[in-house]
This record gives C-alpha cells, sequence and structure tokens, in this order.
C-alpha cells in the first residue's frame, strides 16, 4: 500500500505541475512519461525458520547434508552416551524398545540428550501405534484393532492422548498411524489397520492426525500393505492392482492424511507392479504419485531399510547401495533399526553425485525441508550465524 500510495503521489504531482507553471507565465514543460508503479498485493512474509535453514544449509558439505538425511537406532537404555562417531551428524534417532529405561523421567532425560543442538534438535521418532506395537510405556488407550469399530472421534481421543504422553518424554515423530486398508484378517497388518475400507481408514487417520498434534504425525506405509499379501520384514509384498484402482481405495486414507496436515510419510517395501515394478521405496514414480497427485511436501521416509537386505532378493542385499537408490528415487530421509554404514553412505552418495546419477540439488532439496522442520521444533527464530574457525578462536 505504501508504494501504492507513492504512485498516486506522484501521478497528483505529474497532474498539478503543468498547471501551476501556466500561472506563472512560463512555458508548457516537456512531456515526461510517468512511471510504471507495480504495487505488491500482499506483504511478502518471511519465515525465520526458513531463512535459517537456508542460510545453514550454504555452510555445509556434502557429507553432512546426506549425514542429515539419515534417522539411526542406538541400542540400550543410555543410547545418548554411546552414539557412535560414525554417527555424529545424524538428523534423527529412533527409539526401539530396548531403549526404554526404567521410569519416564529416565526417558526424557534420554532424548533431551539425543536431541543435541539446542538450535537445530535431532529428530526424536519412536513406534506408538497402541495395542501390539508400542514403545513407551503407559499407553493403555484403544489401539487400531479396536479403533476400526468405533466412530472418527474415538480414534482423535486416543491419538490425543497418545501424542500427550510422547510430548512429555521428548519424542517429536510418531510413526503410529497406519494408514494401510486391511478386510482379510490374515494380513499382518490387519489388527493395525485403521479401516477395512478406504472411506472407513480415511475418516479414522484425519481424526489421528489431528488428535496426536503437535507430535509429528507419519502415514505408514505408503502406498499401501493392505493391497499386497506378505509381510515386508521378510519378503517384497507384490501386486498388480491397476492405479485407477488404488487411487478409488488404498490411496484415500493417505490422501486424507495428507490434508490433514501429517508432515511425514513412510514408504512400504511393497511393489504395486502395475505402476512399477520396483518396490515403492526405490520407484520415482511412487514418490512423484505421492508429490504431484496427492500434494505431499513433507518428509518421505523410508521404512527400516534393513528390511530389504533381509527380503531374499539379491539384488537388494547391499545396504549402500540400497541407499543411493533410496535417495535417488526422492526419499527425504533414511530410516536404519539396525547398525549403518554411515561413511559408506556418504561415500556411495557423493560418487553417486559425481557420477550424474544423483542431482545434488535433491539432496540440497531433502536436507533443506530437514533443517527447516527441525528449526521449527526448537522455537527459536534468530538468524543462523556460521562461526569460521577464527572467529571459533577468538570467542573461546
Amino acid at each position: 500500500m505504501a508504494i501504492l500510495r507513492r504512485a498516486l503521489a506522484a501521478a497528483v504531482v505529474v497532474a498539478l505541475s503543468p498547471a501551476l507553471l501556466g500561472c506563472s507565465g512560463g512555458s508548457p514543460p516537456p512531456v515526461v512519461p510517468a512511471p510504471t508503479f507495480v504495487p505488491r498485493s500482499e506483504p511478502r512474509t518471511i519465515d525465520p525458520a526458513v531463512d535459517y535453514a537456508h542460510d545453514r544449509l550454504a555452510t555445509m558439505t556434502i557429507a553432512q547434508k546426506v549425514m542429515s538425511m539419515l534417522m539411526v537406532h542406538v541400542p540400550g537404555t543410555q543410547p545418548a552416551a554411546t552414539v557412535p562417531a560414525s554417527y555424529d551428524g545424524v538428523g534423527g534417532f529412533i527409539l526401539m524398545s530396548d531403549n526404554i529405561p526404567g521410569s519416564l523421567a529416565e526417558l526424557s532425560a534420554q532424548t533431551a540428550a539425543l536431541s543435541g543442538e539446542t538450535g537445530l534438535p535431532a529428530l526424536i521418532a519412536t513406534d506408538q501405534e497402541g495395542g501390539i506395537v508400542r514403545r513407551v510405556p503407559g499407553d493403555d488407550w484403544p489401539s487400531a484393532s479396536q479403533l476400526r469399530l468405533e466412530t472418527p472421534q474415538a480414534s482423535f481421543d486416543a491419538f490425543a492422548q497418545r501424542g500427550a504422553l510422547l510430548e512429555s518424554v521428548g519424542v517429536s515423530v510418531n510413526f503410529g498411524i497406519v494408514a494401510d486398508i486391511a478386510s482379510d484378517r490374515s494380513s499382518f497388518i490387519y489388527e493395525r489397520s485403521l479401516g477395512a475400507t478406504g472411506e472407513d481408514a480415511a475418516a479414522r487417520v484425519t481424526e489421528a492426525v489431528a488428535g496426536e498434534f503437535p507430535i509429528l504425525s507419519t502415514l505408514k506405509h505408503f502406498p499401501g500393505h493392505g493391497v499386497a499379501p506378505g509381510d515386508s520384514h521378510s519378503s517384497i509384498p507384490t501386486s498388480s492392482i491397476s492405479l485407477a484402482d488404488w487411487n478409488a481405495t488404498h490411496a484415500l486414507p493417505f490422501e486424507a492424511g495428507i490434508d490433514a496436515g501429517a508432515p511425514f510419510v513412510m514408504f512400504g517395501h511393497l511393489a504395486l507392479t502395475a505402476v512399477d515394478p520396483e518396490p515403492a521405496t526405490f520407484s520415482p514414480r511412487w514418490h512423484e504419485i505421492l508429490r504431484d497427485d496427492l500434494g505431499f511436501d513433507g518428509i518421505a521416509i523410508t521404512d527400516d531399510m534393513g528390511m530389504l537386505e533381509r527380503s531374499g532378493v539379491p539384488e537388494y542385499a547391499d545396504q549402500v547401495k540400497n541407499a543411493v537408490r533410496a535417495i535417488e528415487a526422492g526419499n527425504t530421509m533414511l530410516l536404519y533399526v539396525g547398525e549403518v554404514d554411515a561413511p559408506g553412505v556418504v561415500a556411495a552418495v557423493t560418487q553417486a553425485i559425481t557420477d550424474g546419477e544423483i542431482d545434488e540439488t535433491a539432496i540440497d532439496e531433502a536436507t533443506l525441508r530437514l533443517l527447516t522442520l527441525r528449526r521449527t521444533l526448537s522455537g527459536e527464530t534468530g538468524r543462523f550465524v556460521h562461526c569460521s574457525e577464527e572467529c571459533a578462536a577468538i570467542s573461546q
């Protein structure tokens, strides 16, 4: 509006000048075209977390960027004290059952220590679905096997309490909302699914996401375990369902969860061969569908990468090659419940960039998403100030 007012004022001056000069008896001035002003319709809003992320990204090496894309597991009830040096700079940690100490107070101390840098905390995640999949004790609220039989409001209530529990112990990400449709009781995912139809599951997924806020919800396991028989913990479940049929059914809970604001989607190690013969984890096509068709702009994270190595498929037996393929496909973050050769992954991804297999801009985009999210979690709003070695020496 200030620019518009200045433009109007200038126009008035230009309009009045000939008349004023005429009154003084001088000759008419030459006609000078008025400058063109294009007023801004809305002021530019600046997100301090985004500014911080851009500033920080500019100081990072490729190795640091790739490390920030890894979420790892450190065994034991005191993981913060035993993080290997090779995991320095990882973007997150997943808590498994072996990480849970004797009390919630002790757990809170561990998550605080794992979070690391105050201004850029690591993501702390766990699987807290309720029922047969829960890590943090004290969660006796209804799980999916019960919630699928109740109204959607019950899902909100259960996940609101579940989210409050996780927030109280310093967990920021929950891999807890199963968006898979399952109508077959023999399916390994049946007891963990929120519905037997796309519509039923979608309604409950929506409420679960809303309920557990501000915990960062994760929708799993894209594009949907219920569509393919088999267990991805030991195989690559496969289905020949068409994309059109998938869109009409199994896509619905994921779309609903995305619309509800879930910031994470977990890719399943399953292959829908009519769309892509590769597992979704390795499929650029499925990442395009998630981003372009479903409108997801958050963090695409893999399921445990070690499952691929245990699938029995020789092609997926190499951990480092799997990491390169997963990043090349479009994953923002790679999850490792078992030990990972982080330096090997960094070296392989760096070589893939050199060889033109991976575009470095894709690494930058993934890192920027993660930096922005982690900075937002910190609650801080200051700019990133990079201190060089000389600066650090002076400040000591």
